[in-house]
């Protein structure tokens, strides 16, 4: 039996119980991918972060239970805190390597400034699937890796329904679909859904962030942005857009601390 340890932290929240769970895994030496896809299956959350500190990097990777994601935002902090807060990394920056490129994570007081890949929405065509799944149709349809859809208010984000069985006709592995609007009290709100998921609606999505973030800086004319993704949890995003690269910002709460045994 390997004994391994596993913690389970709330992301982009300063509270227990809001944000967006996720779970890290810390390796001495990378496991099959069926082993990992297992264990995040096992963990039952959105996201499973695994990583293999070599000393100068750490390769980070991250398992939803169905798939490997290309990127991950709540589990990449996620795995930075527990770096930071329990296994005494002393570093205020935090290199990780992944299949979307080095990712670089700043420490700042209570909170961790993602530094990631910017990747602004184009305009494009809304699937009939997905339109007919909506109890609201945007006013705009956007791509990147995710569809990006533009509402008219916060209200609107608010009263959004998907149709679940239409929705899950269509497959947009690794995206998901993006709703977004003007915030009441912050730059910008959204909400983040993934067809043919055990989890539809992500609670809070950094890598989402890495489109909407370019976009609304565009139409706010703002460099520096708070947002919120208005789920049943919630959670706040600082956001900064750089051109070639966004940086999100956001704090973390550890909930436990345990162990997992593998055969």
């Amino acid at each position: 039996m390997m004994k391994l340890d596993l913690y389970q932290i709330d992301a982009f929240t300063d509270e227990i119980f809001r944000g967006n769970p996720a779970c890290v895994v810390p390796l001495n030496d990378w496991l099959s991918d069926e082993i990992l896809l297992n264990i995040a299956k096992e963990n039952a959350v959105a996201e499973t972060a695994f990583f293999v500190d070599n000393g100068d990097t750490i390769h980070l990777r991250w398992f939803t239970p169905e798939i490997e994601m290309d990127l991950c935002g709540h589990a990449t902090l996620s795995a930075a805190h527990v770096l930071h807060t329990i296994l005494d990394y002393n570093r205020k920056e935090i290199v990780f390597m992944t299949v979307s490129g080095k990712l670089t994570v700043t420490v700042d007081n209570d909170r961790y400034i993602m530094d990631f890949p910017s990747r602004k929405p184009i305009p494009a065509e809304l699937p009939e699937v997905i339109s007919s799944a909506l109890n609201i149709q945007p006013g705009e349809v956007l791509k990147s890796r995710d569809y990006v859809l533009i509402y008219e208010s916060e209200q609107e984000i608010l009263d959004i329904v998907i149709d679940r069985q239409l929705f899950d006709q269509i497959n947009l592995d690794p995206g998901g679909l993006i709703v977004t609007a003007r915030g009441t009290d912050v730059d910008f709100v959204s909400r983040f859904f993934t067809p043919q998921s055990s989890i539809l609606e992500d609670p809070v999505t950094g890598s989402a962030h890495c489109s909407l973030i370019p976009y609304w800086s565009d139409k706010l004319h703002k460099t520096h942005m708070i947002a919120e993704q208005v789920s049943q949890r919630r959670g706040k995003l600082y956001c900064s857009d750089l051109d070639e690269r966004v940086l999100i910002g956001g704090m973390a709460r550890t909930y436990s601390i345990g162990t997992c045994w593998i055969a």
